[in-house]
């Protein structure tokens, strides 16, 4: 029987088409199923649209901005026509710029070039890596975890209350936990950052892909996301926002594209004109593959309406938090609570399991895709998990064998192209290893549990 009630409201809508759908992976355990792709918050599927737009494009690929040629000039119109295509899914503000990057780690580190001196940044500890790192020419405040939204508030303006009112100020923060799927209160926070005279850049790499971003209705000065979670794997990213820090910055990269004029001087030296637009910091041979796929996604995400889409993905979070609660031993991890609202992002532990040891379960038994470790979050999984800082764990690659505690925990992840059939075997799939435990053997190899080829358990 289905998890899923029957739904009659038509604003739930189907799941997106996806590439990737119809691949079918070999068990362990014998034959093979149907892949289930559930690490969404990694890197998503390209949808189908995204890839037709892209297949089509490809004959007609040219370089951008300096060619005479035909396929030149038809690159350029269909590179900069993205950068309208990107503001508008973004609500940017008429003076805004957007700035093609590799990735939304790229962008934030790009806005951390730009900080103007002595700038002073203020970042939860729950952030990623990607907007938790950057800051390292900046002095840095970290803010302990909050346990609430308005606490996270709270949190923010005691921090900006004391700092130095003269000098500039930046405050980063997510839109949705790349571990717990939270929402952040984002309105709130940029309210508190304006109304002590600093500026706020959201991370909007999980929560682009899963609910609309409108940056001049949260009021933030900057957003940040990547097209490989926004169903564009692609390699590109964007920074969209205010331009003046940019625009006064030095170019990220120096090359060509980002200088308006070069010209030797009479000592030997050189004389460089920068781009004051958003080319100052997209020097050299743009992704122009990567920036289509991205406005491919965006248009898609639009006309598929995100009311539409947001409805059904609730319906699945619904489904998998029902589903994990019936099993006692398994503990979803969450900052703000049951009651929060999330997006298709949970976490969880299982009681008695090495977290690597379950997911390699989960793929090898089950053909199901999700991932172990800290995320790239280690702060806040450390935190969420009452850890000692010195506890083992590392992004990706546990230290402990099968059946040995690690400090890691499992995500299972999804979104507009996830069918209620992934929903349903995964949480099958997690009451039968719990209550049955695996089928075969498993041993750790290059710092990742997988199965040992010998021979299956015998129970």
């Amino acid at each position: 029987m289905s998890v899923f009630t029957a739904a009659t409201d038509r604003s739930i809508c189907a799941p997106l088409p996806v590439l990737g759908k119809d691949v079918t992976v070999p068990l362990v355990t014998g034959g093979e199923v149907t892949y289930a792709a559930l690490d969404y918050a990694a890197s998503a599927p390209a949808l189908q649209r995204v890839w037709d737009d892209v297949a089509a494009y490809a004959p007609y690929y040219g370089s951008v901005h300096r060619g005479a040629g035909y396929l030149s000039q038809l690159s350029t119109d269909l590179f900069e026509s993205s950068r309208v295509t990107v503001a508008e899914f973004l609500g940017c503000r008429a003076d805004d710029q957007v700035i093609f990057t590799r990735s939304t780690t790229d962008s934030l580190n790009l806005l951390a070039a730009a900080l103007p001196a002595d700038c002073q940044v203020f970042v939860f500890e729950t952030e990623h890596h990607a907007s938790l790192l950057p800051w390292r020419d900046a002095r840095v405040t970290y803010l302990n975890a909050p346990r609430t939204p308005a606490q996270a508030v709270e949190t923010l303006e005691r921090a900006l209350a004391g700092r130095d009112p003269y000098g500039p100020a930046l405050v980063c923060v997510t839109g949705a936990s790349n571990v717990t799927g939270e929402l952040w209160p984002v309105k709130e926070l940029a309210a508190a950052a304006h109304a002590h005279g600093a500026r706020i850049v959201l991370d909007a790499a999980q929560l682009a892909p899963h609910h609309p971003v409108d940056i001049a209705e949260l009021d933030v000065d900057w957003v940040a996301f990547s097209g490989h979670k926004l169903y564009a794997p692609f390699g590109s990213g964007v920074l969209a926002g205010r331009s003046d820090w940019l625009r006064d910055a030095e170019p990220y990269l120096a090359g060509g594209g980002a200088s308006r004029t070069v010209a030797r001087r009479t000592d030997g030296g050189v004389d460089v004109e920068w781009h004051t637009t958003a080319a100052r910091h997209e020097a050299g041979s743009p992704n122009v593959i990567g920036v289509y796929s991205i406005a491919s996604a965006c248009k898609a995400l639009t006309e598929a309406g995100f009311d539409s889409l947001v409805a059904r993905e609730q319906q699945l979070v619904g489904a998998v938090r029902a589903g994990l609660a019936e099993v006692p031993e398994v503990k979803v991890l969450s900052l703000f609570g049951d009651d929060a609202p999330r997006v298709g992002v949970i976490s969880f532990v299982v009681e008695g399991w090495n977290s690597s040891h379950f997911a390699a379960a989960l793929s090898a038994e089950y053909g199901i895709g999700v991932r172990d470790g800290l995320f790239c979050a280690h702060p806040l999984v450390r935190t969420l998990l009452g850890s000692d800082p010195q506890d083992i764990g590392e992004c990706g690659a546990p230290e402990a064998e099968p059946g040995q505690k690690s400090l890691n925990a499992i995500r299972v992840s999804f979104g507009a192209g996830t069918p209620d059939e992934h929903i349903e075997r995964f949480l099958k799939a997690v009451k039968e290893l719990v209550s049955e435990g695996a089928q075969w053997k498993y041993r750790t190899e290059d710092g990742r549990c997988v199965p040992d080829r010998g021979t299956a358990t015998q129970v």
